[in-house]
């Protein structure tokens, strides 16, 4: 494994799987921490992308953890492409049993979009036990056809690792006019995904969804209402099942944009505040 420190007292390295691939893993160390979190990116981005959310749990006395998922940034290997189709839930246990045995007490898990998605279906399969969780657009419904769904499961089988266009729409990412440049700009994010990938996606939404009424772990689902990464639908109907649970606080943004915090000002301030709170009301 290799170990870096830069000038910011953030720490990298790579992580070896089970399945003898590694992850490129960012920490964000913490001398006086009182918790921590683990933060899991979405599709086509990477861990570096969250750097000034890191700094917001810094700030509060929390140690962060990010990683590059497999098939993103700095980890090997085909971009958005995925060996197994549960290989994405087998890397956040992995990394974050990891991180939770060095540390007094098991971390928080935030995750955004696909990679709340990834998140929230590890939770509901007992892979991991967060003692609370943070939920920003997961990618829980698509805005896909049913037709293209349909075609992702065809060619999941016949040739899983064809590299297609994901199709984000990097202009409705956020309000704010320097996010949308920068993302373009980014070496390390890319627009591909692979029929593998793209099927985990759709079929991991719809059984997160589905099973919704099992969720067991304190959580905050923060929803964008103007979303066009994902449809916001997804969000509204999990919450719907896993009202009865009264494990779930939901947060609605309705004229926001998908990366909620990377939101223009004030609206930014405004979603952190809202994180802020349930965390306080939580500790």
């Amino acid at each position: 494994m290799t170990l870096a420190r830069n000038q910011d007292s953030e720490t990298t390295r790579y992580m070896p799987m089970m399945d003898g691939r590694t992850l490129f893993v960012r920490d964000w160390p913490h001398a006086r921490a009182h918790d921590a979190v683990l933060i899991v990116h979405g599709l086509g981005e990477h861990s570096g992308r969250y750097q000034r959310l890191a700094q917001w749990f810094h700030a509060r006395g929390y140690a962060v953890r990010s990683y590059d998922q497999r098939g993103h940034g700095q980890t090997p290997g085909m971009r958005g492409g995925l060996r197994h189709g549960d290989d994405l839930l087998e890397d956040l246990a992995t990394v974050y049993t990891d991180y939770a045995a060095g540390r007094p007490k098991p971390p928080l898990l935030l995750g955004h979009s696909m990679g709340g998605l990834v998140a929230a279906r590890c939770v509901l399969d007992r892979r991991i036990q967060p003692p609370a969780m943070v939920l920003s657009s997961p990618a829980l419904r698509s805005w896909e056809s049913a037709f293209l769904r349909r075609l992702a499961a065809v060619l999941s089988r016949i040739t899983p690792s064809l590299p297609l266009p994901n199709g984000l729409p990097f202009d409705k990412l956020s309000h704010d006019p320097q996010v949308e440049p920068a993302y373009r700009g980014d070496r390390l994010r890319h627009g591909w995904v692979t029929p593998r990938l793209a099927d985990f996606i759709f079929r991991a939404g719809e059984s997160t969804i589905r099973d919704a009424a099992q969720l067991n772990v304190p959580t905050l689902l923060l929803v964008a209402g103007a979303d066009k990464l994902v449809d916001p639908s997804g969000s509204r109907d999990f919450a719907a099942g896993a009202w009865a649970t009264q494990r779930l606080t939901t947060r609605y943004f309705d004229s926001l944009y998908h990366e909620l915090f990377n939101e223009a000002e004030p609206s930014r301030t405004q979603v952190l505040k809202q994180l802020g709170d349930w965390l306080q009301k939580r500790a």
